[in-house]
């Protein structure tokens, strides 16, 4: 390690020293790169031999200086590296070749039939013997790209010669014979060719794909039907695999890979349109065996074939195997039940792939298809499944028209499937999925995953198939609801037992029972006797789940499901009473009040949130019902108000009820005051406004900290409100006047004690009764002024408050928190 100067003349001489060895360093670099390019210019004129005189002189002798680091000898420059001088060549090289091919082309084109047969055959064999040797010479002198580029104008010369030969020499030869026999030839000629050259990259890829074409020409000229060009196809698939499988190269295995699975593909296409078409098993017998010769030779593929490769294979042999034997059966049965034939024929296909010495890609892949198969047959039957569940909605818009003889009735308007094919697809596919479920748990997997969407799928199917073969079966009406019920009550205990999953089994056992349970509603609002004892039914079946429970989406759920039923019983209640809607309304706020009670004796918050959600819902029901009678409202208005003057008791509602109670009890005055033709409310609601505020003031005496809303917004509340939808429809100046020094007058006390209800009520009744007053004058300014003045002034106030935005900005900051101040 250099010591540290100790003083200033010092560290100038290390400076120099060091300026120094930066000259002499600099002046040997240089040095280096002279004799580095005489090296390649040497390379380029006679091959590669050092200067005469070797390293130049004073290179591998340093000065007196810190030493440099040795530089190795310069490399020789590998054959067919891209330099300045190089890259050029092969530039004119490749411009060459391609000139002289489109100099081939033109000839064999236009100045063919100008020569005889032996100047037909010397210019044949001299120019493609010089388009093929050119290459090997290139490659000797390290041209290897320029060699690429001329033996590709060298394989497309030979196709040229081809046709030419078929042009002039041999006319009347068939044109499918002819190319399929040249493809052959052409075929082994490039492979002969490329692995007589070794180093170019073309012709062996070249000759693969020339080899997809002789077998399926040949058998196109000599007239074969479409399943002896499907063999033709298939039988070239197998070879293209062989040579994917063995053959030397990247690029020879990846273009026998693609021309395996176009030839295959196209082998599938012609097998399984000849098998959809057959009409009998003896037609059906041919495309059959070319399908399952397709899934051997898919099969084959997977076998060997890389990982990804070889599920792509199983998958492709399992398809290929489904079709041939599904399109023989399918033949026996009615067009309706075929897709029942493929769906079994797939589930076979489970068994095989757990047989030990299938590779485990290929068992994943015969296991993908087995699904795909399932898939697509469950979606085959979807439209019709659909049409049957939701058949039955059209009773909502005639409920209780009288009970049907079968549930098909109530689904004939939908185009509900006749065929029992429909559900036995769905039911199949529920067992498999349930055997699958099954076998994952015997191997010890946990039920979340794919195992739990095996489990929820199976359950979801079965909730679907059993209400859509009730339909198509056209079961008698009472035995189909008496169904519908047990697999509520079935779905309920799957969900239960599964409860600690339930985002896979156990929560879609649990949605598939809501939709089981809507389709059994829907059914039971055709007949009286039957909305009760159905609602009834499910009123027990969701309020003993939800008691069971012990996870909070499930019991939620349950509860809001339970108070809906108590809904609709209570409606049907009202319906055969014949109260009337209004009168209906009341009776309806039964369930509300019987769920406040128990959110009141149970206490617990998983329980009392879903409860008062459904009260919730139910008081919206009732006021809904009520909307059309104003004395009916009101008095629906005040028990709501009732319910949630009882929900305040609990001391964690107490804000929020209390707030809604008071709110629910002035609304139902004001509706009262409105639907009893009052003109002058304000002889009704000024005294309880007075004792109200009277009330409050005495409250905020004991307790400063109170609320000025719960003091004195509720009092004020009840007389400006319905004093302010007064003035709208006065035509006097009396109640302007005096509503607006009112206004004004609760205004100023809530600023001067800095309380917020009453300076913001008044502050906004008072405002609401001067554009009152100004909207007559406003009308008049507008309908004066022209319509572009409208916009403009639009513009200009958006521009002012643009340009002020923050200022605007603080202000309104300021006022809020000025506001928060108070009480």
């Amino acid at each position: 390690m250099t010591p540290l100067p100790s003083s200033p003349a010092e560290e100038l001489v290390l400076l120099e020293r060091e300026l120094l060895w930066l000259d002499t360093r600099r002046a040997q670099l240089l040095r280096r790169r002279a004799w580095l390019k005489a090296a390649l210019r040497a390379q380029r004129t006679q091959g590669w031999q050092p200067p005469p005189h070797g390293v130049p002189s004073g290179w591998a002798h340093a000065p007196a200086v810190p030493p440099a680091p040795a530089v190795p000898p310069a490399p020789a420059v590998p054959p067919g590296s891209a330099t300045g001088g190089s890259g050029a060549q092969h530039v004119l090289l490749i411009l060459g070749g391609l000139l002289l091919a489109v100099a081939a082309i033109a000839f064999t084109l236009f100045s063919w039939g100008e020569m005889g047969i032996a100047g037909r055959a010397a210019v044949l064999a001299g120019v493609t013997a010089g388009a093929l040797g050119a290459p090997v010479v290139l490659l000797r002198r390290g041209l290897g790209a320029t060699a690429e580029a001329v033996g590709a104008v060298a394989l497309l010369l030979t196709v040229l010669d081809a046709y030419a030969l078929h042009a002039a020499v041999l006319p009347e030869a068939d044109g499918a014979g002819y190319a399929a026999f040249a493809s052959g030839v052409l075929a082994a000629g490039w492979t002969a060719y490329g692995v007589g050259v070794g180093r170019l990259r073309l012709p062996l890829p070249a000759a693969v794909v020339a080899g997809q074409f002789p077998l399926v020409l040949g058998a196109w000229a000599a007239g074969g039907s479409a399943l002896v060009i499907g063999w033709a196809l298939l039988v070239t698939a197998a070879g293209s695999v062989v040579v994917a499988l063995r053959g030397p190269g990247l690029a020879v295995r990846a273009t026998a890979w693609s021309g395996a699975g176009a030839t295959w593909a196209g082998g599938l296409l012609i097998g399984v349109g000849n098998s959809v078409s057959a009409s009998g098993p003896l037609d059906a017998a041919g495309p059959g065996a070319l399908l399952l010769g397709a899934a051997v030779v898919a099969l084959a593929a997977a076998w060997r074939a890389p990982r990804e490769m070889a599920v792509t294979g199983g998958v492709a042999a399992g398809l290929a195997a489904v079709a041939g034997v599904g399109g023989v059966l399918r033949t026996e049965v009615p067009w309706s039940w075929a897709v029942v034939v493929y769906l079994l024929c797939g589930a076979a296909l489970a068994p095989l792939a757990r047989i030990t010495a299938v590779p485990r890609p290929v068992r994943g892949g015969l296991l993908s298809a087995a699904a795909g198969v399932t898939g697509l047959a469950v979606l085959t039957v979807l439209p019709s499944a659909a049409a049957a569940l939701l058949g039955p909605a059209a009773v909502l818009t005639g409920p209780w028209a009288g009970m049907p003889g079968g549930v098909r009735e109530l689904a004939a308007g939908a185009g509900a499937p006749d065929a029992l094919s429909v559900p036995v697809v769905l039911l199949v596919a529920a067992v498999l999925l349930g055997a699958v479920y099954a076998s994952l748990l015997q191997e010890g997997r946990a039920p979340t995953g794919w195992t739990g969407a095996a489990g929820g799928g199976a359950a979801g199917l079965v909730s679907a198939a059993v209400p859509v073969l009730l339909v198509t079966a056209d079961v008698p009406y009472a035995a189909a609801l008496a169904v519908d019920l047990l697999l509520v009550a079935g779905l309920l205990a799957a969900a239960l037992a599964v409860r600690r999953v339930p985002e896979a089994a156990g929560g879609t056992a649990l949605w598939c029972a809501v939709a089981v349970a809507a389709h059994a509603g829907l059914l039971a609002l055709a007949a009286e006797p039957a909305t009760y004892a159905v609602f009834g039914l499910l009123l027990v079946l969701f309020a003993a789940s939800a008691a069971r429970s012990e996870e909070v989406v499930a019991r939620s759920l349950t509860l809001v499901l339970s108070v809906v039923c108590a809904l609709v019983v209570a409606l049907a209640a009202g319906a055969s009473l014949e109260l009337g809607a209004p009168r209906t309304a009341v009776l309806v706020l039964a369930v509300p009040a019987v769920a406040v009670v128990l959110g009141l004796w149970l206490r617990t918050p998983a329980v009392v949130v879903p409860l008062e959600a459904g009260a919730g819902f139910g008081a919206l029901v009732a006021l809904g019902l009520a909307l059309t009678d104003g004395a009916y409202l009101s008095l629906v208005l005040a028990l709501c108000g009732v319910l949630a003057a009882a929900t305040a008791v609990r001391p964690e509602r107490r804000p929020g009820a209390g707030y809604l109670a008071a709110g629910l009890f002035a609304l139902a005055t004001w509706v009262r005051l409105v639907s009893a033709g009052v003109t002058h409310p304000e002889a009704y609601t000024l005294p309880v406004s007075v004792i109200a505020c009277a009330v409050g003031l005495l409250r905020r005496r004991t307790d400063p900290g109170a609320s000025s809303w719960a003091a004195y917004g509720p009092g004020l509340g009840v007389t400006l409100a319905p004093s302010l939808l007064a003035l709208w429809s006065d035509p006097h100046w009396q109640r302007p006047l005096l509503l607006g020094a009112a206004a004004l007058a609760v205004t100023v006390t809530g600023a001067v004690r800095r309380l917020q209800a009453p300076l913001l009520l008044g502050a906004g009744t008072l405002a609401l009764v001067a554009l009152h007053e100004l909207a007559p004058h406003v009308a008049q300014v507008f309908d004066a002024l022209p319509r572009w003045s409208v916009p403009a002034l639009a513009g200009l106030l958006l521009l002012a408050l643009g340009a002020t935005y923050e200022q605007r900005l603080r202000d309104a900051r300021r006022l809020r928190e000025h506001l928060g101040r108070m009480r």
